[in-house]
């Protein structure tokens, strides 16, 4: 008799988690996909929360939720949940494990002069990247949609808050009105509920994915409001929940990651915008 074919090993890092759930997600019944999009926009609430309060929040029964695992190869919900505390693990040890791994590279005996060349090198890998992915009709299309906003509501943390905090300074200079969530107190849910159907959410998020922009952008997103992504994949949360997303992949030195391709992309939004919307731009804009 022919061997019983054996059950699939679960998958224990989080990109591979999403990777699989992206695949799967087409095929899954209803409730099923309720609970795939909940766990996508409530990754801190997947490793913390308990069975019975993430299901409340879901708007499933717990036993959904074990069948949701299950579908995932994963033998209940207990040890799925392993996969999102695993990110966040990674989170608190990442930085010092990529300073460790340089240790081990030629910027250990080159200094600073080795750094600045390995940082400038991954800086023209990204920028040469972006050209290639973004196709122009989508970054026109991104612009039209922001040039017809009555405010742009800007969503971005930790590693992308300064770029969306430089959209807000560069839209505020031309003259674009523009709201900058900053999520002081954890209120950057509540300071996101300002944008409705006639504004544009931009939100910013590479992996790990921000749990509070993938949450804030899959609300607005429910509430009709077109939320326009700048991202690193078709498996990030966020292009599940957007009406446009941009591709920028940054490329890394020493498991540093470089954001130049992100603020050239931002940059060109800002005065792209502008242009569309015939204003001119504050003489001031460049300092």
């Amino acid at each position: 008799m022919p061997a019983e074919p054996q059950p699939a090993s679960p998958i224990k890092d989080f990109d591979g988690f999403v990777a699989l759930l992206r695949q799967r997600r087409p095929m899954l019944p209803k409730r099923l996909k309720q609970v795939a999009d909940h766990a996508l926009a409530h990754l801190d609430d997947m490793a913390f929360g308990s069975t019975a309060q993430i299901a409340e929040r879901a708007g499933v029964q717990a036993s959904t939720l074990v069948r949701f695992a299950q579908a995932l190869d994963y033998s209940g919900f207990s040890e799925m949940q392993e996969v999102f505390r695993s990110r966040l693990r990674r989170q608190v040890v990442d930085h010092r494990e990529r300073l460790a791994a340089l240790r081990g590279t030629q910027a250990a005996t080159g200094g600073a002069v080795a750094l600045l060349e390995g940082f400038v090198h991954a800086s023209e890998t990204s920028l040469t990247q972006v050209k290639a992915a973004i196709r122009p009709a989508d970054l026109e299309a991104a612009v039209t949609l922001l040039a017809g906003a009555r405010t742009i509501v800007l969503v971005g943390a930790r590693r992308m808050f300064p770029v969306v905090s430089y959209l807000a300074y560069a839209f505020g200079k031309l003259g674009i009105r523009a709201v900058l969530v900053d999520n002081v107190a954890g209120l950057g849910p509540e300071q996101a509920a300002i944008a409705g159907p006639g504004d544009v959410v931009l939100a910013v998020s590479y992996a790990p994915y921000a749990a509070m922009t993938v949450e804030i952008a899959a609300a607005a997103h429910q509430r009709g409001v077109p939320v326009l992504a700048l991202t690193d994949s078709a498996l990030s949360p966020l292009a599940e929940n957007c009406r446009l997303w941009l591709e920028v992949a940054e490329a890394d030195y020493g498991a540093f990651r470089s954001v130049a391709a992100t603020f050239a992309v931002a940059m060109t939004l800002a005065v792209a915008t502008a242009e569309k919307s015939g204003l001119s731009a504050d003489p001031d804009l460049d300092r």
